[in-house]
């Protein structure tokens, strides 16, 4: 995983959604895992990163936001 100021990269995010060390550090720091924007969700995300999302992407993040986690 690379994580730099533009954020990691987009391929990666099925892989980071997984890693509860990873998306609760974004939390803790408010900044979205993806475009390093404040104000993230559950999953780590943005707004407007998690309107780009891919099915499979929106399934992984949905888990987070369900409260259930990886």
């Amino acid at each position: 995983m690379r994580v730099n100021p533009e954020g990691i990269v987009r391929s990666d995010l099925p892989w980071v959604l997984t890693q509860r060390r990873i998306v609760m550090t974004a939390r803790r720091i408010d900044t979205c895992l993806l475009c390093r924007r404040k104000h993230v969700n559950e999953a780590g995300l943005c707004d407007v990163c998690m309107a780009t999302l891919e099915d499979h992407e929106i399934a992984l993040a949905e888990k987070w936001l369900r409260g259930t986690g990886p």
